[in-house]
Parts: C-alpha cells; structure tokens; sequence
C-alpha cells in the first residue's frame, strides 16, 4: 500500500527531482515535507534531519515507519513494491544499461556539481563562483558527451533512453538537464539527449515534478 509516502524533498534538488518523477509515474500519492538546504545554514544539517538520513543529504521517502534513503535505491523500491508501470526493462540486459545509464548521472555527473560540493569550494578555499560554475560545466559537459554517445550509439534508444517507456534513466537524465541549464552549459552537442527530455517534459508525470512547480519553491 502507499500509505503514508511523505518525501522530504527541496525543490530545487536533482535527487530529490528524480524520486518525484518516480513517485509520479508510479501515480502514488504523497506528501512533500521541505527541507531547505540554504536557509540558515541548511535544514538538512539539523538534528531532527539527521535522525532521518545521517548523511544530512535528500532525498529521504518515508513509507510507514520506514525511512529511505539514495535516490536510485528508492526508485528500485518504488518498482518493486509497485510494479506497474515499470521503471525497468524487463531483460536482464537492458535492465542492466538502464542501471548503467542513470549511474552516469547519479554517480559520476552528478556528485562533481552537487551544492556541499561547491560550498566547499566556496567556504574551505574561497573559490569565486565564476569559476565553480567553470567546474560545474566542465564535468557536466564530459558526462553529457559520455551519455549522448550511449544513446546515440545503441538500437535500444527508442523515444526514451530505453525504448518507448520512461525508465529511471530518464528520472534521472531530465534533473541533471535542468541543472546544466542552471550553470550555463551549452546543450547544443547532445542532440539526443535534448530530444529525450522534450519527449519526458511532455508527459504531465515529468511536468508535475519539476522544480518550479513544487510546494517549496519561492515564487517567481
């Protein structure tokens, strides 16, 4: 049952971001609970965050009693606990270039941009944002050359990163494609990759979940 879903979640959040698509697909209902990871610091450095997740990171999914947390491990939970509509191809294989692409994401883009990363920069060695930005954009763009080719390359690319239904590669792709546009990266290489999100954005699951449109984020 979907009892008691409650997301702590912050809108602007890549990870977070990949759960709602998730959670959207999936038609489960839940609630957003905020965590501001600027404000004063950063909620997610407080005590009662942290009992949730000791890595003072989100997303955290509370499911009854039980808290979640790693994006991608939950969105496995999420496909396992509610099967249809799935968020993996049904072959071992594709199963495992679907895992394979959302890692180039969740593993190798996404950490190297992630906000206590820059901060550090920021705080520990007075690092100027033009060029924290320059280093955002510099992994970015090589994850991104990496991800075109996997796509392009390969006859399991349908109109989606894998075939013809959304899986957690494109929970994935779509945030981290919002982020690059956040730092000023210049999508114009990828061409598949910006055809795949045109494709996800058009269905109301990715469009509820973006960040613009979430409970917490401040008004434009």
């Amino acid at each position: 049952m979907s009892d008691g879903l409650r997301l702590y979640s912050y809108w602007r959040s890549s990870a977070a971001y990949r759960v709602r698509i998730g959670l959207n697909l999936k038609g489960l209902p839940y609630e957003i609970v905020p965590v501001h990871l600027v404000r004063d610091g950063g909620e997610q450095h407080t005590d009662a965050f942290r009992e949730a997740n000791p890595q003072e990171l989100v997303p955290v999914l509370q499911h009854g009693q039980r808290m979640l947390r790693q994006s991608l491990a939950i969105l496995e939970y999420l496909d396992e606990m509610w099967p249809e509509p799935a968020l993996m191809p049904a072959t071992a294989r594709d199963r495992q270039r679907v895992r394979a692409l959302a890692q180039v994401v969740a593993c190798d883009i996404h950490p190297l941009n992630n906000l206590r990363v820059l901060q550090f920069f920021e705080r520990e060695w007075g690092v100027p944002q033009a060029e924290r930005e320059e280093w955002a954009r510099r992994w970015m763009a090589n994850g991104f050359a990496a991800f075109e080719t996997l796509l392009s390359d390969h006859p399991s690319t349908g109109q989606f990163c894998d075939g013809e239904m959304p899986t957690i590669a494109d929970c994935c792709l779509v945030p981290q494609v919002y982020n690059a546009r956040r730092f000023g990266l210049d999508l114009s290489p990828y061409p598949t990759i910006l055809r795949i999100e045109q494709a996800c954005l058009a269905l109301p699951e990715f469009d509820a979940a973006r960040p613009e449109n979430q409970p917490d984020a401040p008004a434009s």
